[in-house]
């Protein structure tokens, strides 16, 4: 893992997810290293040479975080990054900048795959309007161990249940959803008492990643593999728009609060 300490000017950018105003990443890289990760796209501005998930940049930044700025609006941490990524435990920048969050009026979405997050529990409790979103999409720790470094999948869950427990405002970020892998209803039916909103995104193969995911499939779920082919080379989206329609469907039946980001041109539009 290649660690370096840059400066940075600010630890606060615009948002251009239409889901907030701001983004905070106190991080470049990851050392998760999800092979399906889309904020790989970022080594080509950053000039990153090294394989994703084998650099970091720890970013200082000496400006305080401007409260009147953030008033009442809506702040992402972080977007391009876990900020609970295992350096985290050393250099402590998110929790320097929750010190600072802590006693801002703005609409807080904190998401990860790391349990770590839970060290700073005494401040996420101060925190007036805050949710957390912890990624799982398999209960199955051969295939997360296959995709990425973070917390286990118990560990996630156990985070779930304390922060629940906490009175934090949970949510699961099922993201991304691998078809015929992903077991939704599953995953519900199991966090449902501690979780009190689902986030639901497919798995959306881009450029770089997209033939080295179609390759695991043919190599480790091959009875899978011509249902991949449908979707990610010939762009047929009626999976998507069935399994869209079920779980919102489900989800309704079952009382549960989710959100369909299924983020597919056709689909919107449909």
């Amino acid at each position: 893992m290649i660690v370096k300490e840059v400066k940075v000017n600010d630890y606060v950018s615009i948002s251009k997810l239409p889901t907030s105003d701001y983004v905070i990443n106190p991080y470049i890289g990851c050392t998760h290293a999800c092979k399906y990760c889309y904020a790989s796209f970022m080594k080509r501005f950053t000039g990153h040479k090294e394989e994703w998930g084998d650099f970091i940049d720890i970013k200082i930044c000496d400006k305080k975080i401007s409260s009147s700025k953030l008033f009442h609006k809506k702040v992402f941490l972080s977007s391009v990054t876990d900020c609970y990524n295992p350096l985290e435990e050393k250099y402590k920048i998110t929790r320097s900048i929750l010190e600072q969050l802590k006693d801002v009026d703005c609409y807080l979405s904190i998401t990860t795959k790391s349990s770590l997050i839970l060290r700073d529990l005494d401040l996420l409790k101060q925190m007036k309007n805050l949710e957390v979103a912890i990624s799982i999409n398999t209960l199955d720790e051969n295939f997360k161990n296959d995709m990425d470094k973070a917390s286990s999948i118990k560990e996630r869950i156990e985070t779930l249940k304390i922060l629940h427990d906490n009175e934090i405002k949970t949510i699961l970020f099922m993201s991304p959803i691998f078809p015929g892998i992903t077991n939704p209803k599953e995953i519900i039916l199991k966090t449902k008492y501690f979780v009190d909103q689902y986030w639901l995104e497919n798995l959306n193969l881009r450029t770089g990643y997209k033939y080295y995911i179609l390759n695991y499939i043919k190599e480790k779920y091959p009875e899978y593999y011509p249902l991949y082919n449908k979707i990610y080379n010939q762009k047929d989206i009626s999976y998507w728009e069935k399994l869209g329609k079920d779980l919102n469907e489900f989800c309704q039946f079952n009382n549960i609060n989710a959100i369909n980001y299924f983020y597919h041109e056709k689909i919107r539009k449909s």
